[in-house]
């Protein structure tokens, strides 16, 4: 069998402009190993964050709205494969390398807690005497040590350092990494309005009119917009970035979402609920490590057991949580309805 993988990697030096990465020039992994004969290095970490027990786990975390009633509402799942589209696109009219692009969108939110932002929140008020709880780095964490029985998946370093600076400063090194970090801000701001407005939160016509103006009235001609402008801008300032206007308009209805849905009195109400569950179930583990799976207990031996019991309880779902919390504080049975 011919060795696809170098023709894939000879047609990157067509389809890959200099300013992106070519898989041949990847900085390798954190344990070396033989190349594929078939897929690149960046394409065998696509296979590996979609087969992996985080990403399934994906479906059943909520976005922001917990346990919505009807089945058209965001999870962290659909967030991702949104995020992940709308980055492919912008990196291949950039001629920016898509696979790469691919991986570190699938992989950028592997370690999100259970019930959304909620769940972030609470994880690090538990952990604020322990350096504290960011999804970003706990989404390393999950590729690097805590996947696959505790062996990692070895991604490669541009998809690691990708799905590391996807929301946290400095930006990513590499081109592929700042168009997912613009697609993730892209995709959430409108689905998030999208949902709030099917729960009733709010009202279309009460986005704001200078938002409208610039970014268009219709959820799918917002995104159109900035993914548009975020083309047309270019990469010669050896970034990726929206124009002045979109940018100026995208951070107004960023501050409208965290106003209207994020700080909304029924979000913040359920939010403390999720505390008290978090909370809970954390402690639990931390008295009772002995409960807690094989893998982490050698993150106990290794990285002290509330950093595992944060491990542990960061990667269960919204309803599995429910689950363990019930199972442990019946009859004090919980749930967010």
């Amino acid at each position: 069998m011919a060795n696809i993988r170098e023709k894939r990697e000879e047609l990157e030096k067509l389809l890959v402009c200099d300013a992106g990465v070519r898989a041949e020039d990847s900085l390798g992994r954190l344990k070396p190993e033989p190349e594929d004969r078939v897929r690149t290095c960046f394409q065998r970490d696509i296979d590996r964050i979609t087969h992996s027990k985080a990403f399934r786990r994906l479906k059943q975390k909520t976005q922001v709205f917990l346990e919505p009633e009807g089945d058209h509402y965001r999870t962290r799942l659909t967030h991702t494969l949104e995020v992940t589209r709308i980055a492919r696109t912008i990196a291949r009219a950039l001629c920016l390398n898509e696979d790469l692009t691919e991986a570190i969108g699938l992989g950028h939110d592997l370690g999100h807690t259970p019930f959304g932002h909620a769940g972030e929140r609470a994880l690090n008020e538990l952990l604020s005497d322990d350096g504290g709880f960011r999804h970003y780095e706990q989404s390393l964490r999950v590729v690097d040590i805590i996947e696959k029985e505790g062996r990692g998946l070895n991604l490669t370093n541009e998809v690691r350092e990708g799905v590391l600076r996807h929301t946290c400063d400095p930006l990513s090194a590499t081109l592929e990494g700042q168009v997912v970090r613009l697609a993730d801000k892209i995709a959430y701001i409108n689905h998030d309005v999208d949902d709030a407005i099917r729960s009733g939160t709010l009202r279309g016509e009460e986005i704001p009119e200078s938002v409208r103006r610039v970014l268009g009235h219709r959820y799918s001609a917002r995104i159109n917009t900035i993914v548009e402008d975020v083309i047309n801008e270019g990469t010669s300032s050896g970034t990726v970035h929206m124009s002045e206007p979109v940018a100026k308009a995208v951070e107004e209805f960023s501050c409208f979402l965290y106003e209207r849905v994020y700080l909304n009195p029924v979000v913040k109400g359920e939010e403390r609920k999720v505390l008290g569950l978090l909370s809970g179930i954390f402690d639990y583990f931390v008295a009772n490590p002995a409960k807690m799976s094989a893998e982490y207990l050698e993150i106990a031996e290794r990285d002290g057991v509330r950093r595992a019991a944060a491990d542990y309880v960061s990667g269960m779902t919204d309803p599995y949580a429910i689950e363990i919390h019930n199972s442990i504080f019946v009859p004090m049975a919980w749930t967010v309805k």
